[in-house]
């Protein structure tokens, strides 16, 4: 294997590589959406209201590019995302803000240890903050200046829940029309009502604020098929066999195709 950017024990591996994060796809994106400059530029810079699924296919494979790639490949993410970057701006918006860059990355910081303790174990105080200060330097690459990054772990909780409570974070109707795109996809050969799990654990998964800005269902019934998965899950994942619970398996690169789609 080739060297990477981080070690293959890094925590920001270990956890990157559980197949069940998917879960919290939608979580970050309604999370991303909530800011209404990133609707904007989501809304006017892409694909998403046609094929929303796609964003988070390319967020998930910039992630493993960076995190599980060879360095050569990394750097080749970064750039391509950069590249794409560069070309987003609009009516009081730019994609490479560092402000909305930082906001994207902590949704994807926090959506994946809340899926990832949520559904495989829970982690330490000391593994938390070498998650979070390990996608800091995936981070950097990406655009956020360094002094933008809370200092700690327990600084970066309060910096998501300042957002939602008291900052730029608040749903307003393009992130409601544009969440119907994430919550039930058009998807080939799926009727509609196989997303219905999927929207319940994404309402679950959200900040409560969020998810009532959302005006997404949450009642007895919603929590009570929430609260099955919750404990069900976790058993399922611990019995599975590597080959089917993680993505790369340990030990194994991540290569980057000249189209920027993904190979093992």
């Amino acid at each position: 294997m080739r060297p990477g950017l981080f070690p293959d024990d890094a925590i920001v591996r270990t956890v990157n590589r559980e197949n069940v994060l998917l879960l919290g796809g939608g979580r970050a994106l309604l999370m991303q959406l909530a800011h209404p400059k990133v609707a904007a530029g989501v809304d006017e810079h892409s694909d998403f209201r046609r094929a929303p699924i796609r964003r988070l296919r390319r967020t998930v494979g910039m992630t493993m590019a960076i995190v599980f790639g060879d360095r050569e490949t990394a750097l080749a993410a970064v750039r391509a995302v950069n590249q794409t970057h560069a070309r987003v701006r609009g009516a009081g918006y730019r994609a490479m803000d560092p402000d909305l860059l930082m906001w994207v990355h902590g949704t994807l910081v926090d959506s994946a240890l809340v899926t990832y303790e949520t559904f495989v174990r829970p982690l330490s105080p000391r593994s938390r903050e070498d998650f979070y200060q390990q996608m800091n330097e995936a981070a950097e690459l990406l655009g956020v200046p360094r002094d933008r990054f809370p200092a700690t772990f327990a600084d970066f909780r309060e910096y998501m829940e300042s957002m939602v409570g008291s900052g730029p974070v608040r749903v307003e109707p393009l992130a409601r029309e544009l969440a119907q795109y994430v919550l039930r996809p058009k998807l080939r050969l799926v009727p509609g009502g196989a997303m219905i799990p999927f929207q319940i654990v994404t309402s679950g998964l959200l900040p409560p604020a969020l998810r009532e800005q959302y005006g997404l269902a949450w009642g007895r019934s919603q929590e009570r098929f929430y609260r099955l998965v919750v404990k069900a899950l976790p058993r399922l994942v611990a019995v599975t066999p590597p080959v089917l619970r993680v993505w790369p398996l340990p030990g194994h690169n991540v290569r980057l195709a000249p189209s920027y789609t993904l190979s093992a």
